[in-house]
């Protein structure tokens, strides 16, 4: 299987700094209380000095949603909604021990992460515009058609696993009790893109080792290598 981004895509946002990792034997029976609270405290740093809209690297996808045709304060990528609630209720409800690592490390670095359960994916992953003709299903279970050229993460099957790029991931390949495998996505457009998306996955990398027995595979993708390939 592979992750990769659409050439044009690419080409449209040329400050896009995408990481990806892949870890296999994931259970749900671990404890991330701790790195949740860690990783929640340096977020709340942040948001002690500047609102989630105020912060570089959600700025730089309100542009990003704009330039696609989005109205940013109706549709927000996934960090900037993370700390919306956070900032208001001063935690995050907690779902399952992946999924609440993985939203804290978002918190902390205001960096949208995608977690997919890749036995639910065919083939592959890539970011791409919509052709009107890909299905999404949403966390209640109804179905959805994204309009041509909206961005999504699709799959070989014309899955939409995401709409609107960093808004909203599908229900069908969300991560419940019984995902073992997962393929993990950050991306940021911020003048410091690049350097944050390597420190996020390497944090985040090093937490899913210390959680479980597990070796994650990483790589940060570029214009020149824009294609993670992983083995399930």
């Amino acid at each position: 299987m592979h992750f990769q981004h659409a050439s044009d895509i690419w080409r449209d946002f040329p400050g896009l700094a995408p990481g990806a990792i892949f870890a296999a034997g994931l259970t749900g029976d671990v404890s991330a209380d701790e790195q949740v609270a860690r990783f929640g405290e340096l977020a709340a740093k942040r948001l002690a000095t500047a609102s989630e809209g105020e912060l570089p690297e959600v700025q730089a996808w309100r542009r990003a949603f704009s330039a696609m045709g989005l109205k940013p304060t109706q549709y927000r990528c996934a960090s900037e909604s993370l700390l919306r609630r956070f900032r208001k209720e001063g935690a995050l409800p907690r779902l399952h021990p992946l999924i609440d690592l993985c939203n804290a490390v978002s918190l902390a670095y205001a960096i949208p992460v995608a977690v997919f359960d890749v036995s639910r994916i065919s083939g592959y992953v890539e970011v791409r515009r919509a052709a009107g003709d890909e299905t999404y299903l949403t966390f209640a279970g109804g179905t959805e058609h994204p309009p041509p050229g909206e961005v999504i993460f699709a799959d070989a099957d014309g899955r939409a696993h995401a709409r609107r790029w960093t808004n909203r991931q599908s229900g069908h390949s969300a991560v419940r009790d019984t995902t073992t495998d997962v393929l993990i996505v950050a991306e940021a457009l911020h003048d410091t893109a690049g350097k944050d998306v390597e420190s996020l996955t390497a944090a985040l990398a090093a937490e899913l080792s210390a959680l479980w027995p597990v070796t994650p595979r990483s790589a940060l993708l570029t214009p020149a290598e824009p294609r993670f390939t992983f083995a399930t």
